[in-house]
């Protein structure tokens, strides 16, 4: 962060002025408030998040169900891990790739324009593909060319989103912003793969395409009553893309704390992300589940995702984000770990473990995304957040090729506890790392 917001920041929480809130008031504010990146925050700050989060919050809930109908058609047509996880590496391959585009553009165009235009253009997809597979049948290659679409549009949505955030929150109430994030995607895991299934099996694939597109015109709808600044880098006018990139990898590279929780996000999540892409296959092969029972992990994951969130929500995170970033790792380490363990018959248990995983899942992803924010200057964290979002997609097909081979060959549970072991291990010496727990002391000492 620039030194001008890290004064506007200090000088706001030592500030003998500023009101306390309690967890019923956290969101209040008043017009005299500095934004997370140190700009003066309009009166109405809390009505502007709050048309951008009802139309995301639409959306979010419809995602879901499109999304899991698909991974659930994969899932029923092919019964091999194998294509799951090919599946998975098509939905986060193009985002790793186009990702740092997508925070170039964020720190060189309106963050609100990008957002806008990359909902559109996905649900402008969804409602084509639903009208072609409403005249005839679904096939792997229609929703493959669904699952691309929707990553690319995450490619540029994503960065320009949590770029736009600190410019619109006072710095006390970024952690809650990102935890609001978590709870509209826990509540559309819990609802939305439940309202997928029933459509998909009711109604038919297209309708829930078609909810899909009615998801989007929403978001866009919120965002369009929202102001969000812009905010450019001059010097990117003279400079290539690649040049813009680099730029965007330094302000990670300079920071060793930075870059060590970078590091350590990325190994977690080629650990991880297979297990979570092989949740649906669990629940159907090793448990001899269907449908309902598969997405009642899901809505369960949602679920305490929801609750996890919640309370990070209410409490704020504290300031030792890193070492609560390393707790929730070690907690998703050994759930994973004892799922892989359980018997064909211990579906509940495993319906308990994936619950208590999804709560270390909040406690960890809030606090990392809300780490960078707080470390990148407003007109470069476009690029930093591409570059973060485009590791943290590149990454995990790594995971996901070796994952399915070795999940063919011994079973889907034994990957769990490769995996959960593999995630401790990692996980257990992390906070002993000097630069890690210097973040921590950085926040401490404001």
């Amino acid at each position: 962060m620039s030194s001008s917001s890290a004064d506007s920041r200090t000088s706001e929480s030592n500030d003998p002025s500023t009101p306390e809130r309690d967890a019923a008031g956290a969101l209040a504010t008043s017009a005299s408030e500095m934004s997370a990146s140190g700009r003066l925050l309009p009166a109405n700050w809390l009505k502007i998040i709050s048309f951008i989060w009802g139309g995301q919050a639409v959306s979010v809930l419809t995602t879901y169900a499109a999304g899991y109908a698909s991974i659930w058609y994969f899932t029923e047509t092919t019964n091999s891990p194998l294509m799951l996880s090919v599946a998975t590496i098509a939905i986060l391959l193009p985002t790793g790739l186009l990702s740092p585009y997508g925070g170039v553009l964020a720190d060189r165009f309106n963050r609100r324009t990008i957002m806008v235009l990359a909902d559109g253009s996905v649900g402008l997809l969804s409602l084509v593909l639903g009208i072609v597979i409403l005249l005839g049948e679904p096939s792997l290659a229609l929703i493959m060319i669904l699952v691309l679409g929707r990553a690319v549009g995450q490619a540029f949505h994503g960065p320009a989103m949590t770029a736009a955030m600190p410019l619109l929150v006072p710095e006390r109430h970024l952690l809650r912003i990102n935890a609001l994030d978590q709870i509209l995607w826990g509540i559309g895991a819990t609802i939305g793969p439940a309202l997928g299934i029933f459509l998909y099996t009711t109604i038919g694939f297209s309708s829930v395409l078609f909810l899909d597109a009615a998801g989007a015109v929403v978001a866009c709808l919120g965002l369009a009553l929202a102001k969000i600044p812009t905010v450019r880098d001059e010097s990117m006018q003279s400079r290539r893309m690649m040049a813009n990139l680099l730029d965007g990898w330094q302000v990670i590279h300079r920071n060793k704390g930075l870059l060590v929780i970078f590091i350590f996000a990325t190994v977690g999540l080629i650990l991880f992300m297979p297990v979570s892409a092989l949740f649906p296959l669990m629940t159907y092969s090793h448990f001899g589940g269907d449908g309902f029972m598969a997405s009642l992990v899901e809505a369960v994951w949602g679920g305490c995702l929801l609750v996890g969130s919640g309370a990070l929500l209410i409490w704020g995170g504290g300031r030792r984000l890193a070492l609560l970033v390393v707790v929730a790792g070690i907690g998703i380490g050994l759930t994973t770990l004892f799922s892989g363990l359980l018997a064909p018959d211990q579906f509940y248990v495993f319906l308990v473990l994936s619950g208590v995983m999804a709560l270390f899942g909040a406690f960890f992803q809030g606090p990392l995304i809300t780490i960078i924010q707080r470390e990148s200057p407003e007109e470069k964290l476009g690029r930093v957040m591409g570059l973060s979002s485009a590791a943290m997609s590149l990454a995990p097909p790594i995971g996901l090729v070796v994952s399915g081979l070795i999940a063919e060959q011994t079973g889907v549970a034994w990957w769990f506890f490769i995996s959960g072991l593999l995630i401790t291990a990692a996980a257990v010496p992390a906070y002993f790392l000097k630069p890690l727990r210097e973040l921590d002391e950085k926040m401490l000492r404001k």
